[in-house]
């Protein structure tokens, strides 16, 4: 999956999640970048991303993330 497309999906999930009108991610965003992303927001986050991507993380994955970057890596190595 191209990363843009991945990029364009979680933009949209992002949004609904955290009830934000507009968000632009990059690979550098981190959950201190923006205000609603707390630990809360981080379950529904990856439940969310798991739904819409049709797959599964382990708890080690989601623990290893430490941007959006890592959070598409993930994606797109699954």
């Amino acid at each position: 999956m191209e990363k843009e497309v991945i990029y364009n999906k979680l933009n949209e999930i992002f949004c609904d999640v955290l009830d934000l009108d507009d968000i632009e991610l990059t690979d550098e965003t981190t959950a201190s970048d923006i205000e609603e992303w707390d630990s809360l927001a981080q379950i529904q986050l990856v439940v969310a991303i798991e739904k819409a991507f049709g797959l599964k993380f382990t708890s080690q994955e989601i623990v290893d993330w430490k941007n959006v970057g890592d959070m598409v890596k993930s994606i797109q190595s699954k």
